[in-house]
């Protein structure tokens, strides 16, 4: 499945954030040996990075499966793009929940919330709002509230959120747009699912299912939603260059 989504824009990519209630601990043997043992189960991992306010290892340059994580203050953080399959990201994203309880001494109570993030990035040479205008809110009745005479579209980022009950996630749906777009630059346009479980175990051990439910509700919202009325709208209006 991960092919089709990668068929319908330049590049998709599942996020998890694991959210904390305290500060982790920063020394420097501590998160070295993490990365260390996250780069021999992922070998292409083999970038370190230091920014300001994280430490980050990724793939490098010329790895075809682009994977990484960062260690902020009080979350981390890790990506797949361009996954051959969603099984790989989410094994990614599992090894990742294994192993920083144990390296960063994390408990169930210290626990916020646990998200994973569908993205879609569309390049465009258009301006993105009015792509993102073009494909979503024309012929709608906002679109008729909206009708004023000689005007241009300058922001045009619609953002939904929602409770899913039968599983009390927190969802979101958003919609992107950059001022590269308007100058003419490519960048892209991107499409976000975000679904997040708010004090989500009790158990440490109990994160990996709660992935697992989490990536079961997002690839359905996808394949029901997100793809057919937000993705394949915009890749049309991105084509039709009206």
């Amino acid at each position: 499945m991960s092919d089709s989504y990668r068929a319908i824009c330049s590049d998709f990519y599942i996020n998890q954030k694991l959210s904390l209630k305290l500060d982790l601990p920063r020394e420097r043997q501590t998160v070295m040996d993490m990365f260390d043992r996250v780069r021999k189960q992922y070998p292409a991992m083999s970038q370190f990075r230091k920014y300001k306010d994280e430490l980050a290892l990724e793939a490098g340059p010329n790895s075809p499966d682009h994977r990484w994580i960062a260690i902020r203050a009080n979350n981390i953080r890790g990506g797949s793009v361009n996954p051959p399959e969603l099984g790989d990201a989410y094994a990614f994203h599992a090894h990742i929940l294994d192993l920083a309880p144990y390296f960063l001494s994390i408990s169930p109570l210290d626990v916020d919330y646990l998200e994973l993030l569908f993205g879609f990035d569309l390049a465009s040479h258009r301006n993105h709002d009015e792509v993102v205008y073009e494909a979503l809110v024309s012929e709608s009745l906002l679109d008729r509230a909206l009708a004023l005479p000689n005007t241009q579209i300058v922001d045009c980022q619609p953002s939904f959120g929602m409770i899913l009950r039968d599983h009390e996630v927190e969802a979101n749906f958003e919609v992107k747009t950059r001022s590269g777009g308007r100058a003419g630059r490519e960048d892209p346009i991107s499409v976000y699912l975000t679904l997040r479980k708010f004090n989500p175990v009790t158990s440490i051990s109990q994160l990996g299912e709660v992935l697992a439910m989490l990536a079961r509700q997002g690839e359905e919202i996808l394949d029901s939603k997100v793809v057919p009325h937000l993705v394949r709208p915009i890749r049309e209006a991105i084509g039709s260059g009206r």
